[in-house]
């Protein structure tokens, strides 16, 4: 504890008449309320000459004696307070006495949803598995802790269900991040990047999430979550492409319009990647596909126009980004201000000033508008990134380069996997069993299985045949 001293936040002191006992801890991790309250009140006078009989004075649980050199520096860098008789180093008793600076549960604020729980995670990781425990009440529920980060050591925990979860999945989990060689661990994210099968993909192969319901859902699926500290985010892997569309509103909604809705979002995300990119492509090569009605309105509305369609198109999107990015990184009033005035006052004076036509206008502004309705932001970025390939492709090829780019992606999303599973499942490869919850949701009661992506243990979610045996009565 040498190195400790230098720090003008370490505080030691001794107690006792004969000033037998020490207390070491770091002022600004420590609750010194906690210290004053409860431990200077019962060691105030205390004459004892053994550590043990120390620990069972102290009022705190989760104490203990440990003669670790290594363990003690680490406990006391996460808010413990060490205490020793005699200046004797080589039994120290360890106290968790954690400054608490956390935030208190709120509302989600990304995966908001009209219906359902209205609880999402914080930074605090013992908070966040106890919001998972709470809904997932199993003792099969199984809590493996490791640490990450070679200076920043911090804690991460693969949360699982033993006996569904499938164990090559867990082994592979906690392969990768006891791997990582990396110097700071921050965020969950930093850990989804260096786990990934291919870090070099733009799709995510973890989803993300700050919602305890949806990563309970997924524990009783089969899958994994990860909890990192200090991240309100967790990590549910293996995962697929279709599942980034799935809000989990969709649930508490009847499989009717639930279904509905699944198919608007995917028409969205299609229509926001290839809606400017087929722009470009027909009014460069293809206008004579353009029916003779709407063939003089695209004229009339380009005819002061110097551009090119392609610097057309650019200049909006990139107009989009920036308005995209101004309104994230602003106070919250400020930005809504940004985005809505931003975007009425430029694009009125881009279509005055002759720089864009009117139509591209409506064009860019409804993908812009579709691409908001993905549930899992990181997804939306990668939309985001995507489109701009398509563009340069239509723009060098019109609707052929539009369909290699097309055949380029889906080429990708083919070979990408996530934990070693096709991450185009159920479509590629095809199962059908699959299909009852991803692109469409059927009612539960037809859901028996649990879906094959997962490689869960035991399958069954459902007795089918006694579950139609009750419908038969019901008639």
């Amino acid at each position: 504890m040498q190195v400790m001293h230098k720090s003008d936040d370490f505080f030691e002191f001794h107690l006792g008449n004969m000033k037998n006992i020490s207390i070491y801890y770091f002022e600004s991790l420590t609750n010194t309320e906690k210290i004053e309250a409860n431990l200077l009140d019962t060691l105030k006078d205390a004459e004892i000459q053994d550590i043990d009989v120390l620990k069972n004075i102290v009022p705190f649980t989760q104490s203990y004696v440990t003669s670790d050199i290594r363990q003690i520096e680490e406990k006391l860098l996460v808010g413990f307070i060490a205490l020793c008789l005699n200046d004797n180093t080589q039994e120290i008793l360890l106290i968790p006495s954690k400054f608490n600076t956390d935030r208190q549960i709120s509302q989600p604020e990304i995966e908001f949803s009209v219906i359902g729980p209205k609880l999402a995670f914080i930074e605090d990781m013992q908070t966040n598995i106890s919001l998972i425990r709470k809904r997932v009440s199993l003792p099969q529920l199984h809590v493996k802790k490791l640490n990450a980060g070679k200076i920043t050591k911090t804690d991460v925990a693969i949360i699982y269900i033993d006996g569904i979860a499938n164990q090559t999945n867990i082994d592979t989990i906690i392969q990768r991040i006891t791997d990582i060689e990396y110097d700071q661990i921050i965020d969950s994210s930093f850990i989804s990047q260096m786990i990934s099968d291919n870090s070099q993909s733009p799709f995510p192969q973890f989803m993300d999430t700050e919602r305890p319901d949806r990563v309970s859902s997924a524990l009783v699926e089969g899958k994994i979550a990860i909890v990192c500290e200090g991240s309100p985010h967790v990590l549910i892997a293996p995962t697929t492409l279709v599942e980034f569309f799935a809000a989990y509103e969709d649930y508490f909604l009847s499989w009717h319009i639930a279904t509905a809705f699944r198919l608007i979002r995917l028409f969205a995300v299609i229509f926001s990647v290839l809606v400017t990119p087929m722009y470009v492509a027909v009014l460069t090569y293809h206008y004579h596909i353009i029916p003779g009605d709407l063939l003089g309105t695209l004229i009339s509305s380009r005819k002061d126009i110097p551009f090119p369609p392609i610097i057309e198109v650019l200049i909006l999107e990139l107009t989009i980004e920036l308005l995209r990015e101004a309104g994230a990184r602003l106070p919250t009033k400020i930005g809504q201000t940004i985005g809505i005035v931003g975007g009425i006052v430029i694009g009125t004076a881009a279509v005055e000033a002759g720089l864009t036509s009117n139509v591209l206008l409506i064009v860019v502004a409804l993908a812009a508008l579709a691409s908001f309705t993905t549930p899992i932001y990181r997804i939306g970025n990668t939309i985001r990134l995507i489109r701009f390939p398509f563009i340069f492709f239509a723009q060098l090829w019109g609707m052929i380069g539009v369909v290699i780019g097309i055949m380029f992606f889906v080429t990708h999303l083919l070979r990408l996997t996530s934990l070693g599973r096709p991450f185009l499942e159920p479509i590629y490869p095809f199962r059908w069993k699959d299909f009852k919850d991803t692109i469409i949701r059927l009612p539960f009661d037809v859901q028996g299985k649990r879906p094959i992506l997962s490689g869960a243990k035991d399958k069954n979610r459902i007795n089918t045949s006694r579950t139609l045996k009750k419908h038969d009565k019901r008639k």
